[in-house]
């Protein structure tokens, strides 16, 4: 059972100040946070992408790189990459880059994106949404796969026996696919054999364990071995000493941004009642203590499937000092108690699961 972190880098406005943190600082501040979560022994830190004045890295393989040198073990992953509107060649060498860099630690997670600003800035057509995953991921998996690739589609120049460098250390560079919940982004991972991250962001993570069940029979009628798949989820969260003050320390920023979001969406407003219904122990949210936290992660695994769990905090902009408390805590005392309980209830169910 992986356990680790996911970030979006946020630079939204503090919650409590108004103060609104450069993207250099912020940049910097998760820097810090990555070299925290390997030293405490997290076992990986995803980035994510993003285009936008509230969010820091547009570009997770530069922010990831820069972490690599300082680290040692963690495994390094975008979290997501919006293969979408970017040049699969281009995303290969930036993760083969960083897998060089970190000597075997780099992971692409590929997925859509819930924000569209990147369409339209790099000159794509939104109508092309659904075709362009799918004709950039055969492009990404075939490269990754083959040193030269002859290749042709739609939205993209064809490549026509053409090596792409550097080769990365892993053979091949692991791809997972980042889902929202939707069954054709499910079956597709489970058909082309590639692991799955399900971001479990509301409702009840209990209700997605069809997904996991879809996703493996999908993997198993193609062929793949489902007990070699990991899958994972992401989910927003926050560790602290005591469970209702780790609540009130997450809550501002969780609703400041959840609303900005909101008003976007046309999702109604998100007040503190459904902030509590969430944290509760069939709820989305993983805030509170070290136990807390740990039981939620356990029942994950047990009723869902999970294999890899991403905590996804800060949500919004929070005091870096918080994060850096919620990494230590999550990486001393959530982890061993997730994977002590996990292994255990693994021995005994062996050949069931």
């Amino acid at each position: 059972m992986e356990i680790g972190i996911s970030t979006f880098v946020e630079t939204s406005p503090d919650a409590h100040t108004g103060e609104v943190m450069s993207h250099a600082q912020r940049l910097r501040e998760v820097v810090e946070e990555i070299v925290l979560a390997d030293k405490v022994g997290l076992d990986v830190y995803g980035v994510g992408e993003h285009h936008r004045k509230d969010y820091a890295a547009s570009s997770p393989a530069v922010v990831l790189a820069a972490a690599a040198a300082q680290t040692s073990r963690i495994r390094l992953t975008s979290a997501v990459t919006v293969l979408s509107s970017d040049d699969p060649v281009r995303v290969f060498q930036d993760f083969s880059t960083l897998d060089g860099i970190s000597n075997g630690r780099a992971e692409i997670m590929a997925g859509r994106g819930s924000f569209i600003e990147s369409f339209p800035l790099f000159g794509y057509d939104l109508q092309n949404y659904d075709e362009l995953f799918d004709e950039k991921l055969d492009l990404l998996l075939q490269i990754c796969e083959h040193e030269k690739v002859t290749w042709s589609g739609k939205h993209r120049a064809a490549i026509n026996n053409l090596g792409v460098y550097p080769r990365p250390v892993q053979n091949p560079l692991p791809v997972w696919i980042g889902s929202g919940g939707n069954r054709e982004s499910v079956i597709r991972a489970g058909l082309l054999g590639l692991p799955l991250v399900l971001a479990i962001i509301g409702g009840r993570p209990i209700q997605f364990a069809p997904l996991v069940q879809l996703y493996k029979r999908a993997a198993a009628q193609a062929g793949h071995d489902v007990s070699k798949l990991p899958i994972a989820s992401h989910s927003h969260g926050f560790v602290g000493e005591e469970t209702e003050a780790a609540a009130d320390k997450f809550f501002p920023s969780t609703q400041a941004t959840m609303n900005v979001i909101g008003r976007e969406r046309g999702w109604g407003h998100y007040d503190r009642a459904s902030f509590d219904a969430a944290r509760s122990f069939e709820g989305a949210l993983y805030v509170g203590d070290p136990e807390t936290v740990a039981q939620k992660i356990i029942h994950l695994r047990k009723h869902v499937g999970i294999t890899r769990f991403f905590l996804h905090v800060p949500l919004g902009t929070m005091p870096h000092e918080d994060v850096m408390r919620a990494i230590e805590l999550l990486g001393t005392e959530v982890a061993p108690r997730v994977r002590e309980e996990v292994a255990r209830w693994e021995a005994e169910n062996e050949g069931s699961i």
